[in-house]
């Protein structure tokens, strides 16, 4: 009994012993990498009649802030004392050149009057904003400063999932604060900015480490850390970070020219579903499908169609939808670039020369009645479109859904007020043609139908039995 309680212990250190053995120690890290880490504070601009001062919480990651914290930091001024703004403590940045220059998030430093640096050793300096761009959400500082240390910039391109990695920034403002965790995605397209491909990790990252440092095993910088995903206010599990090579790119046309260009081609894309992949005839759920391709866009001088599905882009695989839009805008305006895409189950190449992102993309992206009828095969009742939906959609053609009875339609998702631009492939002119290009659709198998649904196209499969 005895022996077998030896052989078991020893069994036991050896499973435990290999694991042990290679998780890494970020001692050495942490010693050079922190120096080079700031924390960052503001000073808001002066609004008359507004008492900024009385709630430090007033910027960009006021709403993470746990309840439970806020009544530490409130600062009430006296009786008949008016408020000046004072310094919060926003976020973390760190040094990239031993001259001063600082990289940081956009939102850390949106809207202040005044930014203040304060370095490892204790030094507060203020900083002048070189330049700083939302929809990257990075910013470049300047602190008057020689002989610093400084971060090593290492390349987000090879990151893989599974890497471990390590922050380090000053959540809620405690200082060089450091968390460690892995790599959970990459290239992960968040909602409110489709130009950013994210690292996603599992780093413990909170209120004040936005703008920080996120480090590999070799002590290199792979990513600014810049959001959360919460509930609660506080870490879940779920941190985002700013790949470092579309961060320095950024920063290296802030500090030549004062701001960022990126690439455009003009079309809005959605994802593949297996029923659409299969309604296109491809033979996997793969690639951008062009639900829309924008008037005067370097797309349409192009030949790009709608219903074409993008699955490479400049030899790049395009997977996800999302996949693109990171891809083109780091393409130079005036650059040509060969695009890949299947056209009526055909495999095409297209060459198209890519220009600059119009600063108005957010809105590029986006009354009589004829006569009715109900189509048999989709038992909708559908009319032609109207001059006042032509206008405001920018829509050429197409039959609007006045009602939608049980049957195909109504299964496929089709709702009253749809624009039905193109079905399988046609574009659809008038309610005649509508009928007659329902006729010719196929059954047991999906087909592709276009719609514009409040303004935003998109492709739907329909699948007629």
């Amino acid at each position: 009994m005895q022996s077998m309680k030896v052989v078991l212990s020893i069994l036991l250190c050896l499973v435990w012993l290999p694991a042990h053995a290679e998780l890494p120690d970020f001692k050495s890290l942490v010693k050079e990498a922190a120096p080079a880490v700031v924390n960052i504070s503001t000073v808001p601009k002066e609004k008359t009649g507004q008492a900024s001062a009385l709630n430090p919480f007033e910027g960009p990651d006021a709403e993470q802030i746990p309840e439970m914290f806020k009544h530490f930091f409130k600062q009430l001024p006296e009786l008949g004392e008016q408020p000046r703004p004072a310094p919060r403590s926003l976020g973390s940045g760190f040094v990239i050149s031993k001259d001063g220059y600082i990289l940081t998030n956009h939102h850390v430093v949106k809207g202040a009057g005044k930014v203040l640096v304060r370095l490892s050793d204790r030094r507060e300096l203020e900083a002048q904003v070189i330049g700083s761009d939302e929809r990257a959400d990075v910013a470049v500082l300047k602190i008057d400063a020689t002989g610093l240390p400084f971060v090593r910039i290492g390349s987000s391109e090879a990151l893989e999932a599974g890497e471990w990695v390590l922050a380090i920034g000053s959540p809620f403002g405690f200082d060089h604060s450091v968390t460690a965790g892995i790599v959970s995605a990459t290239e992960r397209a968040l909602a409110n900015e489709s130009y950013v491909p994210f690292i996603q990790t599992d780093v413990a990252i909170n209120p004040g480490n936005s703008g920080g440092p996120l480090f590999n095993l070799n002590g290199e910088v792979v990513g600014i850390n810049s959001q959360i995903y919460t509930r609660s206010g506080g870490f879940m599990g779920l941190s985002f970070a700013i790949p470092i090579d579309v961060a320095m790119d950024v920063a290296e046309q802030l500090k030549t020219q004062g701001h960022v260009t990126r690439g455009w081609l003009g079309v809005i894309i959605q994802e593949v579903s297996r029923d659409l992949a299969e309604s296109f005839g491809l033979d996997k759920p793969a690639g951008a499908l062009i639900a829309k391709v924008l008037p005067g866009s370097p797309a349409e001088k192009s030949g790009f169609m709608e219903g074409d599905v993008i699955y490479r882009f400049d030899g790049r695989d395009i997977d996800l939808s999302s996949d693109l839009p990171p891809q083109v805008g780091r393409i130079k305006p005036g650059e040509s670039v060969p695009i890949d895409i299947v056209r009526n189950g055909k495999h095409e190449r297209l060459d198209v020369t890519i220009e600059a992102l119009p600063e108005n993309s957010d809105q590029l992206a986006a009354s009589g009645r004829a006569d009715e009828l109900v189509s048999n095969r989709l038992e909708l009742v559908v009319g032609e479109l109207d001059t006042e939906r032509k206008e405001k959609w920018n829509l050429r053609s197409g039959v609007v859904i006045r009602a939608v009875n049980p049957g195909a339609g109504a299964d496929a998702g089709l709702v009253v007020e749809d624009v039905i631009t193109m079905v399988n492939g046609e574009v659809i002119e008038s309610v005649t043609q509508f009928e007659q290009a329902l006729e010719k659709l196929p059954v047991d198998r999906p087909v592709p139908l276009r719609i514009v649904r409040r303004g935003s196209p998109m492709f739907i499969p329909l699948k007629l039995e």
